[in-house]
């Protein structure tokens, strides 16, 4: 099931908008200040944050800095800040929606719904089988009792790789998809870099890669025999 946590100091509104949200199915994780946030994010997975601005220990645009840089999830603001360079300000700095205080929980629920149609759209959350475990959310990528650090080029590779697993991808399907930021030009040898870096990373022999597997001529395709993958949520364990 699908975790929304609740950033909001005010306990009976957020009581309110957990037995809202409830009723939809979702689990609900209570937090009420920046820390407890922070910590209930690095113990469980989650799907959307509600979040609001003005918190007992700081600002929530500083939290929302935060996920956005480690993570893909939304984050909707529920707050009194109604002016509009208040929501200018929430949305330019990632929000994906802003709701201003006092508001309809029956209108919450709908755009609580919208945004988490829009996230399961975005593709594969979590990932794992063997000895693998990806989590594309919170960025944490472990072999065995390994982490394994990668760039944001090489978790883009890996992510499509293994959501298309069994299936050939092109190499100008890889390099039109990964390198997306405007760039008219991208080296030729950037997606070999980004491939050998990556077996090196996460096979055991990059020379004879298990996983990540050329097919001459084509492109690339991600094999394994055991899956576990998940549009959202998942726990490793």
């Amino acid at each position: 099931m699908q975790k929304i946590l609740i950033v909001e100091d005010d306990k009976a509104l957020s009581n309110g908008i957990a037995l809202a949200l409830k009723s939809e199915g979702y689990i609900l994780v209570q937090t009420f200040d920046l820390a407890q946030a922070r910590d209930a994010m690095k113990d469980q997975e989650i799907s959307l944050v509600i979040l609001d601005l003005n918190l007992p220990d700081g600002n929530g645009l500083v939290l929302l800095s935060e996920i956005k840089e480690k993570m893909e999830i939304p984050v909707m603001i529920l707050t009194a800040n109604d002016l509009e360079t208040d929501i200018v300000t929430g949305l330019e700095s990632g929000a994906d929606d802003y709701i201003t205080k006092p508001f309809s929980l029956m209108v919450l629920r709908a755009r609580v719904n919208t945004q988490m149609r829009k996230h399961q759209r975005g593709g594969l959350q979590v990932y794992q089988a063997g000895e693998f475990y990806f989590s594309f959310q919170k960025m944490e990528f472990i072999k065995g009792d390994r982490h394994v650090e990668l760039s944001k080029t090489e978790q883009k590779l890996l992510r499509m790789l293994v959501e298309n697993r069994g299936i050939t991808l092109s190499r100008a399907e890889l390099v039109d998809r990964i390198w997306t930021d405007g760039a008219q030009y991208v080296d030729e040898n950037a997606l070999s870099v980004t491939v050998k870096r990556l077996r090196d990373k996460l096979e055991d022999n990059p020379s004879s890669p298990r996983h990540i597997k050329t097919i001459y001529g084509i492109g690339y395709t991600w094999t394994d025999e055991r899956v576990k993958a998940l549009k959202s949520g998942g726990a490793h364990g």
